[in-house]
């Protein structure tokens, strides 16, 4: 294995295990708890975190310019 795809492995293993680290955190402070008043904040954030994360790869993907980057 070359160093890129070992990099790429270690990044796929990280956001993986960040992922569930937030499904856990997320199911047993608020599915298994009640979270009481703090529910409705806490979805309403949750919200505008995916529009944005969405806005953004659409952006990105919607971009001509980053096919004409010499990386690519």
């Amino acid at each position: 294995m070359d160093e890129q795809s070992l990099a790429g492995l270690l990044a796929t293993l990280v956001i993986t295990a960040l992922a569930a680290l937030g499904v856990y955190g997320f199911s047993t402070g608020y599915l298994l708890n009640s979270p009481g008043p703090l529910f409705a904040p806490t979805i309403g954030v949750f919200a505008v975190a995916v529009l944005t994360v969405a806005a953004l790869i659409a952006s990105g993907v919607g971009s001509k310019r980053w096919r004409e980057n010499p990386y690519w």
